[in-house]
C-alpha cells in the first residue's frame, strides 16, 4: 500500500466515522443516485436559510464556496 492510498484510508474512516457525515457517505457508496437527494436538501436548506436570514445568508455560503472555485480553477490551469 503506497503513502498515499494509506493517508487516504485513514481520512475516509474518519470521514466515516463521524455520526451525521458518516452515514451520507456510507448512504453514497451503497446507492450513488443518494447524491441528487442531498443535492436537493442543500438547496432547500440554502433557500430556507435566505427566507429566514435574508442576503447574509447568501453571502456566507458565497464566501463559503471561495476556496472550492480556487482550488478548481488551480486544477483546470495545471499544464
Amino acid at each position: 500500500m503506497t503513502a498515499t492510498a494509506a493517508s487516504t484510508d485513514t481520512s475516509m474512516r474518519i470521514l466515516r466515522a463521524l455520526p451525521v457525515i458518516g452515514r451520507v457517505v456510507r448512504d453514497i457508496e451503497r446507492e450513488v443516485d443518494t447524491i441528487y437527494y442531498l443535492i436537493v436538501i442543500l438547496i432547500t436548506a440554502l433557500v430556507l436559510a435566505v427566507q429566514t436570514w435574508g442576503l447574509v445568508a447568501l453571502v456566507l455560503a458565497a464566501l463559503a464556496c471561495v476556496p472550492v472555485m480556487f482550488l478548481l480553477l488551480i486544477i483546470l490551469a495545471r499544464p
